[in-house]
């Protein structure tokens, strides 16, 4: 990865963590503790980000 696609990515992952974190905030979803951050974050990415990751090596 060259130095600009790692920062591409860094870039990426800090938006897409705000937009996950403002959605668990507009649907009231646990974020107390650590275990609810755990399961709700898992439960982002199985909805949201999986899917793309396996679009993507499908079409590989």
């Amino acid at each position: 990865m060259t130095p600009e696609e790692r920062q591409e990515l860094l870039q990426c992952r800090q938006r897409i963590a705000e937009l996950l974190y403002q959605e668990a905030c507009e649907q009231n979803q646990p974020m107390a503790t650590l275990g609810a951050i755990e399961s709700t974050v898992r439960a982002q990415i199985q909805e949201h980000v999986s899917p793309a990751i396996g679009e993507f090596i499908r079409r590989q």
